[in-house]
């Protein structure tokens, strides 16, 4: 491809291969690639199209758009049954087992199916998944290029509130200093009942609205046709902000909550904050190579209850069952730590803690920061203040 840097051509090899590897253990011939996300992983641009990878050899891309690029194993095509005939035309052994993503819908699948006639499909989007989950070099160095523009734009927050103040209009004022910084405007969700807007701002009581969606806290949104994050209130003496906002600066989103206050909280929602750092630092001491996500998530449960918050951790009518998950190319990538979920940390898992709290007539309290997994444990890439800033 001619359209990324020569360093991320450079990376492309070292994901090729890690791909090549997961087929290689789950005994399949080669993958068919044609999700964004996971064409970007795979080719460093978003294409019109598909990327194929065999179990060895390199990768060939089939493109419908954009017109223009050009590369040895680069092919444009009007359809997916004609890849079949091309791979044979050079020289590559057709699949006897193809894995497919199965997130995308069954009549794609179907058709897929049909143009490699006589393999046997078999789904990989969370195979796919695993292989993200854990990051190259390349990649650890952009998510901390995005978290620290990320921080800068956190820094300023405070300074941009003015008396008199909605949690939109508050929110557009943040929103416009991270575009100012870079920010791309969007991030992606994985899910196909996911979606989320750039920023979930949750004021007063909004906090308390359960969410149809499986983050971490709700709010009723501006229109039920996005019921997340901030609703119009109007900022007033006594209540928490909650800011969350993904950091996507270069197609990889860091993940970062602080809270600002309107004058002073009650003294139980300073208590709670406190308790939401407490377990941030003790699962990131503990969150080395090997740790288990599950007993980091009983971890955090037991402190919540030792301190007394446990009715209101991760929610109040609806409380989440996950305390962080993995960030990336999606800000839900894997792992997620929660119950039943034996999966181990690996280096250069890059993961998004959020112990929050919802505080009944407050608002929401807690933080969340993007820590990479290191051997001695997790380091942050997030840095801002995390105490309860008062913006009043």
């Amino acid at each position: 491809m001619n359209l990324i840097s020569s360093q991320l051509k450079a990376e492309l090899p070292l994901r090729w291969q890690k791909i090549q590897q997961m087929l290689t253990l789950e005994n399949a011939d080669a993958c068919l690639i044609s999700t964004n996300v996971n064409i970007f992983y795979a080719a460093g641009q978003i294409l019109g199209g598909f990327v194929y990878i065999p179990r060895e050899g390199d990768p060939w891309f089939f493109i419908r758009r954009p017109i223009g690029l050009t590369d040895r194993h680069l092919v444009y095509i009007r359809k997916v049954e004609q890849i079949p005939a091309i791979l044979k035309e050079k020289g590559v052994v057709l699949p006897k087992t193809l894995m497919l993503e199965d997130e995308i819908p069954y009549g794609e699948w179907v058709r897929y199916e049909a143009a490699f006639t006589g393999a046997r499909c078999v789904a990989g989007t969370t195979l796919l998944r695993e292989v993200r989950s854990v990051k190259t070099d390349y990649e650890v160095l952009q998510m901390k290029d995005s978290a620290r523009l990320q921080s800068e734009a956190y820094k300023q927050f405070p300074s941009l509130y003015r008396q008199g103040m909605t949690d939109h209009d508050y929110t557009v004022e943040m929103e416009r200093c991270m575009r100012q910084l870079g920010s791309l405007g969007m991030f992606r969700v994985f899910g196909s009942t996911m979606e989320a807007a750039q920023a979930s701002v949750l004021a007063g009581s909004n906090a308390e609205a359960a969410s149809p969606y499986d983050f971490a806290l709700g709010g009723n949104g501006m229109h039920p046709s996005l019921p997340i994050g901030h609703n119009g209130v109007k900022l007033e003496e006594g209540m928490a902000v909650m800011v969350d906002f993904g950091g996507n600066f270069n197609g990889y989103v860091s993940d970062m909550t602080r809270v600002f206050s309107i004058g002073k909280l009650t003294q139980r929602a300073y208590d709670a904050h406190q308790v939401s750092l407490e377990i941030q630092q003790v699962l990131a001491e503990n969150g080395k190579p090997g740790a288990v996500c599950e007993d980091l998530y009983i971890t955090s449960l037991q402190l919540a209850e030792k301190y007394g918050f446990a009715d209101c951790y991760m929610g109040l009518s609806q409380q989440a069952k996950f305390v962080g998950h993995g960030v990336g190319l999606v800000v839900n990538e894997l792992p997620v730590l929660c119950g039943k979920n034996r999966v181990e940390l690996q280096p250069n898992m890059i993961i998004a803690l959020e112990p929050k709290f919802i505080i009944s007539g407050v608002g929401a309290v807690g933080t969340e920061n993007t820590y990479v997994v290191r051997d001695n444990g997790m380091e942050k890439i997030t840095i801002a203040p995390e105490e309860i800033i008062d913006i009043s």
